[in-house]
């Protein structure tokens, strides 16, 4: 099985936001994936995280907020995707065979439920994207513009 973490500063929002969109790309996809998320601090999932979510369809109601290390096998992961540039500064060395993806997207925290939708949306092209990748044997997206836009299901 192949493991993602996904890192943000506080995973209160779009690392979250990010968990369930992957988790839910690779059960559509039928990709056998084992998806975390973690922050390079904890605080709390936001409220507008899950109220976007929850719009197509994935709760966020069991999502805490958790630092890498109440991360299980913290250190052993096949991917470890950074969503926001702190984290990606913040993160520690993985071993080698770790392959580490920087997909930087806006903080929504502040804005409008049409900022959060925008960023959750984005998210979802990004992970479909890379989600498929795996699934094709294919290169993931480096980036988010190298991101085919996938059919959501």
């Amino acid at each position: 099985m192949t493991r993602v973490l996904i890192l943000c500063t506080h995973n209160s929002a779009r690392s979250q936001m990010a968990e369930a969109l992957t988790r839910d790309a690779a059960q559509r996809l039928k990709v056998d994936l084992e998806v975390h998320s973690a922050g390079t601090e904890a605080t709390r999932v936001k409220d507008d995280a899950k109220t976007v979510m929850q719009e197509i369809g994935l709760r966020l109601d069991a999502h805490t907020s958790k630092t890498l290390w109440d991360v299980p096998d913290a250190q052993n992961f096949d991917y470890v995707i950074t969503v926001c540039d702190s984290a990606a500064e913040a993160c520690p060395v993985y071993p080698g065979k770790t392959n580490r993806l920087h997909y930087p997207f806006i903080d929504p925290s502040g804005g409008s439920l049409d900022r959060w939708r925008a960023v959750r949306d984005q998210l979802r092209v990004q992970f479909d994207a890379f989600v498929q990748g795996l699934k094709d044997g294919q290169p993931v997206p480096a980036t988010y513009e190298d991101s085919p836009s996938v059919a959501v299901g």
